[in-house]
């Protein structure tokens, strides 16, 4: 099936920079919310990042106009109901998910796929909830969406080839690279990942070294562009802790258990970037480390 229409759940981090590429590759895009003022916040970031691209001449002003006149907004996500994918972009809570696909199945049109940006959650299980689960895929964006070019393909057991061919010819539309990865908990990248930052608060909490000193090891040792610690800061520590938590759920295994300092910063609410303090004091320039 030939896809033109795209529904956004979620206008936060991930579900901007996801309306934001689809747009601009020339996709018709319908992005939902809870809040409004989490909708404008969206439009008016995808219309700054849009700007950046043209003052580095990514794409044209032309571009840009284009990509905007494309994004369309709602707080009713039965709107989105005809569109032929849909991508959910909520928060990293299963529950959550799920009751959004409860709510929006009555709705869809029998052609609809349906989609999890999840990073870590069972494919399969989210399917379940649906009347569809050979539409059903795992469509993970890495963040920032506009920037990185990989996207994590993950079919659940009943996804259907249709529905893959469908979603590998979109990630080649969108100008990335696609990764097909088995539903196992986490997948590739997260699996790989998360342990690391999870090591990394290990090696904090422990006293072996200063947030400073791993960070400077990580990026000088090993040429990373963040040290694991910042970069959970960007990813949001709340995001680390759940991913690490359905590791050690899924895979009952004590290598994934998650560090108690990394739980002990999510339960104080420093939760990185996106409320000032992390492992980071972000209300300060340049920020501070908090230990």
């Amino acid at each position: 099936m030939e896809i033109q229409n795209v529904g956004i759940v979620g206008a936060g981090q991930m579900g901007n920079g996801i309306a934001h590429v689809f747009a601009l590759a020339g996709y018709d895009v319908l992005m939902t919310d809870v809040s409004r003022d989490a909708l404008d916040s969206a439009l008016s970031q995808i219309k700054d990042n849009l700007d950046r691209q043209v003052s580095r001449e990514k794409i044209s002003d032309k571009d840009r106009d284009a990509a905007l006149a494309r994004i369309k907004t709602t707080m009713t996500l039965s709107d989105l109901g005809p569109c032929d994918l849909i991508i959910e972009a909520a928060t990293e809570r299963e529950t959550v998910k799920a009751a959004i696909f409860e709510d929006i199945v009555p709705h869809l049109a029998p052609h609809t796929i349906l989609t999890s940006n999840t990073s870590s959650i069972s494919i399969t299980r989210l399917a379940s909830r649906t009347d569809r689960p050979e539409k059903f895929m795992g469509f993970h964006f890495m963040n920032p969406v506009p920037i990185m070019q990989l996207v994590e393909l993950i079919r659940g057991i009943a996804t259907d080839d249709a529905t893959y061919q469908a979603l590998l010819k979109v990630v080649e539309n969108l100008g990335k690279t696609s990764a097909s990865a088995e539903d196992f908990p986490a997948f590739i990248v997260n699996r790989i990942l998360m342990p690391m930052i999870n090591e990394a608060v290990y090696t904090l909490y422990e006293g072996v070294g200063s947030v400073k000193s791993i960070d400077s090891a990580m990026k000088l040792g090993t040429n990373h562009p963040m040290g694991p610690l910042e970069l959970a800061d960007f990813i949001g520590l709340d995001t680390c802790l759940a991913i690490m938590n359905v590791l050690h759920d899924g895979l009952a295994d004590t290598k994934y258990r998650p560090c108690p300092l990394l739980t002990k910063y999510v339960e104080a609410g420093w939760l990185g970037r996106k409320s000032e303090r992390g492992f980071y004091d972000y209300r300060q320039d340049p920020p501070a480390p908090t230990r």
